[in-house]
């Protein structure tokens, strides 16, 4: 697990996506999504944090994005 600072921004994710729609991650003409965060705030994302997630499934679970006082993506991880 990646350390978090106290300048870090630390936003938590709850998805449930079945590949169908995960397909629009591998659109080269949308490099990012909006996601809403568990409180409440839109964040953008880049697909390809993303795409490390799909299976034949598709994508669920609560994921964690540490972002740094630079807004430069420390880590982007699944939780347990």
């Amino acid at each position: 697990m990646t350390s978090i600072s106290q300048s870090d921004s630390v936003f938590y994710f709850s998805i449930q996506a079945p590949y169908k729609q995960c397909e629009v991650l591998y659109v080269a003409t949308m490099p990012d999504v909006v996601m809403v965060s568990e409180s409440g705030l839109s964040v953008q994302v880049p697909t390809n944090r993303l795409r490390q997630f799909v299976t034949s499934d598709g994508i669920k679970g609560r994921f964690r994005m540490i972002v740094d006082a630079n807004k430069k993506i420390k880590s982007f991880e699944r939780l347990a």
